[in-house]
């Protein structure tokens, strides 16, 4: 069974973080920004009044 791994951590990981190397000249990998956790907040205050 292989281990899941989400797909925006498997993208930050494998492109933005060469980016950021690269754009700002990082020498070591500690000093990249890393994610700590993600938050998506989804707007549904009309949803919250209407019973249907």
């Amino acid at each position: 069974m292989s281990e899941y791994s989400p797909r925006l951590k498997a993208a930050y990981r494998e492109s933005v973080r060469a980016a950021l190397r690269e754009e700002f000249g990082y020498k070591n990998d500690m000093q990249i920004p890393r994610l700590d956790k993600i938050v998506l907040n989804m707007g549904i205050g009309e949803a919250v009044n209407d019973t249907k």
